[in-house]
């Protein structure tokens, strides 16, 4: 073998070895992840307070945060906001006696349950805009034959005017009733942050926004474990 043909297949080995530490240095800069960080929705507000970039005093912003809630599971027990404390929850609207649509929302929220099912952080919550239907044994009957049992999956209930508020004023999405069981009420699946921020929100029924939200999950399990400093492997 000539030195050159040696030569030149050492180059390419040393660019094939070299290449995922390039790539790492490309999505990492001195222990900081370059990925796009996520939105966050809702009204914002400039505080008084700041800091300072360069000598340039940068305002803060306050972000539009989630009010405390008093539902309750479909076992029966009370949910408030504090249920999630330093959770990634994503939530959905539905009712049992919705058909269709509700069936197809809650198998999206169920296909994502299934894939972080084993992720403690990360948890899936249906709320009903029919609570009084949808009290009693009913959310248990219907999570029972429609979906599979995780930990992190909850059905809520509650009164009207706390998930109605919670849905408007909280996730800033529709829920009203039209007339007996006819409601309207978002198809949508709102990601929200471990600070209780709107991080997302992705059609149930869009293959490519169910993708989507897989992967932008995964962007804020890896924002939270920066957050407290722990490994990311």
């Amino acid at each position: 073998m000539s030195k050159f043909r040696l030569l030149k297949k050492i180059i390419i080995l040393g660019l094939i070895l070299a290449l995922p530490g390039f790539l790492y240095y490309l999505l990492t800069a001195k222990g900081k992840n370059r990925y796009k960080p996520l939105p966050i929705y809702g009204p914002k507000q400039v505080a008084k307070t700041g800091h300072k970039v360069h000598g340039q005093f940068i305002p803060d912003t306050i972000f539009h945060k989630l009010a405390d809630f008093n539902l309750t599971d479909q076992y029966g027990k009370p949910v408030s906001l504090a249920s999630f404390d330093k959770k990634i929850v994503v939530y959905n609207f539905f009712y049992t006696n919705g058909g269709e649509q509700s069936n197809k929302i809650n198998s999206a929220a169920d296909s994502l349950a299934a894939i972080y099912s084993r992720n403690k952080m990360v948890y899936f919550v249906s709320v009903s805009v029919d609570p009084e239907r949808d009290k009693g044994t009913a959310l248990k009957s219907y999570a029972d034959e429609n979906t599979p049992v995780y930990a992190q999956r909850l059905f809520l209930t509650g009164d009207t005017t706390t998930i109605y508020k919670f849905a408007r004023k909280g996730l800033l999405v529709d829920a009203l009733q039209l007339g007996k069981n006819n409601f309207i009420y978002s198809n949508q699946l709102i990601l929200v942050d471990s600070d209780k921020r709107i991080r997302g929100y992705y059609s149930s029924v869009m293959t490519d926004d169910i993708t989507r939200i897989t992967d932008e999950i995964k962007v804020l399990i890896t924002e939270e474990l920066r957050k407290n400093d722990k490994p990311l492997y």
